[in-house]
């Protein structure tokens, strides 16, 4: 029998929130956040209810305005970066240096917000509060000659992001754009981190920059974040069809912008032998629930190879360690290393379940599938955002997992006989973040990889967004608008030479580093 399962010591939400309550009074109230506008906490908005994925109970919901509020915290936002585009780089510098001081001081209530929004395990919600954090201050060294013959924009940058990676992407883009002298604004995601990037909105207030953050529906909010005439760029990542929607509004108003959307990310497997390699990668694949932008959801394999893969890939997949993030065999034990918790809400593992199940009636052949039974849980906890690793073979075209990032531990396999067949399948969406193909023969990389339509290609190791001065875009229906990454990120949020033309994917023209 598996041993009972108790909850961390120190760990549970109550024991965050009042935390919070303590650290910055200013934007938590009794039991909701607060938004940030106009250089001051706001008790408007009305905050809905909200549950964890972690085990179903309750947690702060987002306060979300209406259009009409928003418009008014807009416009404070361009009052905010009039003033602020003046303010001397040395003392930008000190002020995003100071919040990054504070931030690393609360490192461990921000991981565990994380954790109960957005489901994060320990290790990996730690990291990402580090990564914003040492992210930021290689920008903080290097930001003199970033700037040199460049100007703030003309208006704040926009910037709404989906809920993943709330320190690591969002904040990380918040104090590189104030950095580089523009005034902030963010929309905190729908489905989780709200009570995460209020307190790193509190902490970042404090020191005076200028950042305005935001609760509300996409559809309610669209014309002040994207369309009001006030906007210097708009900065978005999530999926494709709001992505389109957004590149739609900035395009006919002729906006600065920045859009990271999903691809499907593909693995493809030709003249392979170094399964040993390969098998020790595919748990790391697996991080997170596959919950992120750079995760490789599809294999695309020689049909020869076929039995090595699988003498490969399924003893690893069968090492993943799935579970509630803080439960642990006694209150003082370390948190458990898992390699991932829940997916986002009920309603995505309701998804995953309904696609597989779908996708298996017509005619994909199932590989593996995790029990429940071998997952870490407390007695009685609500397990309704778990979905267990699955692998199926050749999905059917008309099923979403063919052709789509399915956002959760779901992998499918593709069987292919020729080197055409094999870019055909690595190209399946019309452009990815990232792609990899393991061959022993290194001009065999060289020759197929250049047509594999994904802004990072690794050679039999997996690829990243990056950080610091690592370059990141898309190509195709994955990203459109200025790259980032290194100087590029600075570049796309600041004003250059007349006539600058920014590297990225436009709709008149791309054009690389």
């Amino acid at each position: 029998m598996p041993p009972t399962l108790t909850l961390k010591s120190g760990t549970s939400w109550a024991d965050a929130w009042q935390r919070c309550l303590t650290v910055a009074p200013e934007a938590f109230r009794d039991d909701r956040v607060l938004n940030l506008w106009n250089a001051a906490w706001q008790p408007d908005g009305r905050a809905l209810p909200a549950v964890s994925p972690v085990d179903g109970g309750p947690v702060a919901g987002p306060p979300r305005l209406d259009r009409a509020t928003a418009r008014q915290a807009v416009r404070a936002a361009l009052d905010q970066h009039r003033a602020w585009r003046h303010v001397p780089l040395p003392e930008r510098r000190a002020r995003v240096t100071a919040t990054l001081d504070a931030l690393a001081q609360h490192r461990e209530l921000l991981a565990l917000l994380l954790v109960w929004e957005i489901g994060k395990p320990w290790r990996l919600a730690r990291a990402d509060v580090d990564r914003a954090v040492d992210g930021v201050r290689w920008y903080a060294d290097g930001i003199d000659g970033m700037l040199a013959g460049r100007a703030p924009l003309d208006g704040p940058v926009s910037n709404i992001a989906s809920w993943n990676y709330p320190m690591s992407v969002l904040v990380h883009a918040l104090l590189v754009q104030a950095l580089a002298g523009n005034a902030v604004i963010a929309k905190t995601p729908t489905d989780g981190g709200v009570a995460c990037l209020t307190l790193a909105s509190a902490l970042a207030a404090r020191e005076g920059i200028p950042v305005t953050l935001v609760s509300g529906s996409g559809g309610e909010l669209s014309e002040a974040l994207v369309r009001a005439p006030e906007i210097g760029c708009v900065s978005f990542v999530g999926g494709r069809d709001t992505g389109a929607a957004v590149a739609t509004a900035v395009a006919d108003l002729g906006k600065r912008h920045i859009l990271e959307q999903e691809g499907l990310n593909t693995w493809g497997i030709w003249n392979h032998s170094d399964w040993d390699t390969l098998s020790a990668v595919i748990p790391k694949l697996f991080d997170y629930g596959k919950q992120r932008c750079t995760a490789y959801p599809r294999f695309v394999v020689q049909r020869r190879l076929f039995d090595d893969f699988l003498a490969a890939y399924l003893p690893a997949v069968r090492t993943l360690r799935v579970g509630h993030p803080l439960a642990v065999e006694h209150p003082a034990d370390p948190h458990p290393r898992l390699d991932f918790g829940p997916v986002i809400n009920a309603a995505k593992a309701k998804e995953l379940h309904d696609q597989v199940a779908e996708a298996v009636d017509r005619g994909a052949v199932p590989l593996h599938r995790g029990t429940p039974s071998d997952a870490r849980f407390l007695p009685g906890q609500d397990t309704s955002a778990y979905v267990q690793p699955v692998t199926l073979l050749n999905p059917p075209r008309s099923s979403p997992l063919h052709h789509a990032e399915p956002f959760g531990p779901v992998d499918t396999i593709v069987l292919v006989d020729t080197e055409a067949e094999l870019l055909a399948a690595m190209n399946a969406s019309n452009g990815a973040l990232v792609a990899t193909l393991s061959t022993d023969d290194r001009s065999t990389y060289d020759r197929l990889a250049p047509h594999i339509r994904a802004f990072k290609v690794g050679h039999g190791v997996p690829r990243s967004r990056g950080d610091r001065d690592e370059l990141f875009g898309g190509f195709g229906a994955s990203w459109r608008g200025a790259f980032v990454g290194g100087d590029l990120l600075v570049r796309a949020v600041t004003r250059g030479p007349a006539g600058e033309r920014l590297p990225g994917n436009f709709p008149e023209y791309q054009l690389m580093p």
